[in-house]
């Protein structure tokens, strides 16, 4: 961790949708020591943050604002310096994300975001990891909702299974949530971009090579219904088996040979079987520039749900792992999963890099890789929980 900087922690993109929650969670809830500053381009919108983070602490009112743009690589670099820790909520990320994450690789800085993008964070890693691994720098993404309930999720899980011996786990999401303008985005972007997302994933599995000695696979599956989890699963093709399954290559306690398998769980199988339509019918529409373009129009960046809303919405991981004659079962739950409580993980990721004792690592890694137990503290103290179910 870099020592004599002027900030613990920057948050970029407070002025979005998450980014203010994220902003106001740390308000309410940071130790008082911590040092921390807004950034962004427009410094009227960060002073109307600035004001409402005062009404909820009245020392706030005196906290910098630092002028950043995704386009001055300049005023990144001067953000990354001044930080121990930056976080950014700024997406679509594969659009405005990775000259942060160079300019937080190039001064040595820890570096955390929330982004679902499997390419954003392939790309970043073929052109920054290496430059982090020499300086120090942990590039930890997908640190909210995706996907810390199940990387954490697994790494709890595992600790429950005997050590040294094959394991099977598998995990079984399910949420009653509404998403944001910048979310949508995200995923239509995304969508619209498959075919280059597989290429460079193709291109980080050649730079990566494969484990010596241990094997780690993903779980093909198929859409059905599932005992353990008593609903409707489906193969959920998102970035958070991916997650888990670079924290498994990374950490020998995942054992000799590992499988993970990812599922959406559906109780009704009505409901299953319009969630594949509706997914289809958003990917088909993605690929046509016009029709895309609509889509975007139809949600901006900055709009979410309601607080009204968002106090009924609710996630329940559930995850089974087998392994060594023992069988587990363990669940991770908690409130809003797209806003409040992703506003939570990202803070508290912030702050256990800024503040706890963590093993020694560096360039792209994972939450599990990267804060472990320390960050499952974090978590369980702030109101998500962890328990064994079974086993």
């Amino acid at each position: 961790m870099p020592t004599g900087r002027t900030y613990d922690v920057v948050l970029f993109g407070a002025t979005g949708f998450t980014g203010a929650l994220t902003a106001e969670y740390l308000a309410r809830n940071a130790p008082a020591k911590l040092r921390w500053a807004l950034a962004g381009r427009n410094k009227a919108k960060l002073e109307t943050v600035r004001a409402g983070l005062a009404a909820i602490d009245p020392v706030l009112a005196e906290m910098d604002l630092l002028a950043a743009d995704v386009t001055d690589q300049d005023s990144l670099k001067a953000v990354a310096e001044a930080a121990r820790v930056v976080v950014t909520t700024v997406g679509p990320y594969v659009a405005y994300g990775d000259a942060l994450v160079g300019a937080c690789a190039a001064a040595g800085t820890d570096y955390v975001d929330l982004t679902g993008e499997p390419e954003f964070v392939d790309q970043t890693y073929l052109r920054h990891h290496a430059k982090a691994v020499e300086t120090g720098a942990r590039l930890v993404h997908a640190c909210g909702f995706d996907s810390i309930p199940y990387d954490l999720g697994v790494y709890f899980t595992v600790q429950q299974l005997p050590e040294g011996t094959p394991l099977v786990v598998n995990g079984y999401v399910r949420a009653s949530a509404d998403f944001s303008g910048g979310t949508f985005h995200s995923a239509i972007t995304a969508f619209s971009r498959l075919r280059t997302s597989a290429r460079i994933a193709g291109e980080r599995r050649k730079a990566e090579g494969r484990v010596a000695g241990r094997k780690v696979r993903g779980i093909s599956g198929r859409p059905h219904f599932e005992k353990d989890a008593g609903a409707w699963v489906l193969p959920a093709p998102t970035i958070d088996p991916q997650i888990v399954l670079r924290s498994a290559r990374a950490l020998e306690r995942y054992g000799p040979d590992f499988s993970y398998g990812h599922y959406i769980a559906v109780k009704k199988l009505p409901v299953a079987v319009g969630l594949v339509g509706g997914v289809a019918a958003m990917f088909a529409a993605a690929q046509v520039k016009p029709v895309r373009e609509w889509l975007l129009g139809r949600k901006k960046p900055g709009d979410g749900p309601s607080a009204a809303k968002r106090a009924k919405s609710w996630f329940k991981v559930r995850i089974v792992g087998t392994g060594g004659g023992k069988r587990v079962v363990t669940e991770v739950a908690g409130g809003d999963p797209g806003y409040d409580e992703t506003a939570k993980m990202l803070s508290e990721s912030a702050l256990c890099l800024a503040f706890d004792p963590l093993p020694e690592v560096s360039g792209q890694v994972t939450t599990a890789t990267a804060m472990g137990d320390e960050l499952l503290k974090r978590l369980v103290a702030a109101g998500i929980t962890f328990t064994v179910v079974e086993g």
